[in-house]
C-alpha cells in the first residue's frame, strides 16, 4: 500500500497515512479516464445553439429573375444557402448531448486517476482543513506552505461553510467534499490537497 506524509495546514510533516492499494494503487487506465471526461464534457454542453434552414428564413418567396434569357444561372429564391442572408444547408437545431456511462467505468476511471494523482506525487494530505474565520488570506496561505500548484482541488469530508467561502475568491482552487468528486475536476487540477477524513471517505464510497 502506499504511504503518503501527513501535513498540518503550516506545511510541517506530523506523520503518514497508508493508503488503499484497491483506490490509489491500481493499474491506471487511461482510455477509461479519457471516456468518462468525453461523457462529463458531453453532458455539459447546453445543446441550445440554432440557425435557420432556407425553409425558415424570411422572404425569398419571389423568384429573384427569369429561367431563361438572362445570361445567369438560375435562381429560385434569394433565401437559397448560396445567398448573402439565406438559410443554412444543414443547420444546427437544439439537441440533447448527454448520454450515460456505466457505474463501473466512473468507478474505474476514479481509481485511476487517483492512482494517477500518487505516482505523480499530486496528492498533498492535511491532518485536518479548519479556520476560525473566513479569510481568503489565511486560505491562500496554507496553499503555499503545503506547497500546493495554484490550480488546486480542495476535498473535505464534509461541508464546510467557512473552509468553502475562504478558498472561493482563489483563482483555480476549487473546493469539493469527497462523496461529491469527479474524474474531470480531479484530473483539471494540478494539485489535490485532501484532509485524513476526507481520505477515508473517499476509500469508503469508491471502494
Amino acid at each position: 500500500m502506499p504511504n503518503v506524509t501527513v501535513y498540518n495546514q503550516l506545511g510541517e510533516s506530523v506523520g503518514e497515512i497508508e493508503l488503499n492499494d484497491a483506490i490509489f494503487g491500481v493499474e491506471v487506465n487511461e482510455h477509461v479516464v479519457y471516456e468518462v471526461v468525453k461523457n462529463q464534457l458531453a453532458n455539459k454542453r447546453q445543446g441550445t445553439q440554432s440557425a435557420k434552414t432556407r425553409a425558415e428564413v424570411r422572404g425569398g418567396g419571389r423568384k429573384p429573375w427569369r429561367q431563361k434569357g438572362t445570361g445567369r444561372a438560375r435562381q429560385g429564391s434569394t433565401r437559397s444557402p448560396q445567398w448573402t442572408g439565406g438559410g443554412v444547408i444543414f443547420a444546427p437545431k437544439p439537441r440533447d448531448y448527454s448520454y450515460k456511462t456505466p457505474k463501473k467505468i466512473k468507478r474505474l476511471a476514479m481509481k485511476s486517476i487517483l492512482t494517477s494523482k500518487v505516482n505523480d506525487e499530486e496528492i498533498i494530505v492535511l491532518d485536518k482543513l479548519s479556520f476560525d474565520n473566513i479569510s481568503t488570506k489565511v486560505a491562500k496561505k496554507v496553499l503555499e506552505d503545503v506547497k500546493a500548484a495554484k490550480k488546486a482541488l480542495i476535498v473535505v469530508d464534509n461541508k464546510d461553510d467557512v473552509v468553502y467561502k475562504s478558498f472561493r475568491n482563489l483563482a483555480g482552487v476549487e473546493v469539493a467534499e469527497a462523496k461529491n468528486i469527479n474524474v474531470y475536476d480531479v484530473i483539471k487540477h494540478d494539485s489535490l490537497v485532501v484532509t485524513q477524513d476526507a481520505v477515508k471517505k473517499i476509500e469508503e464510497v469508491f471502494a
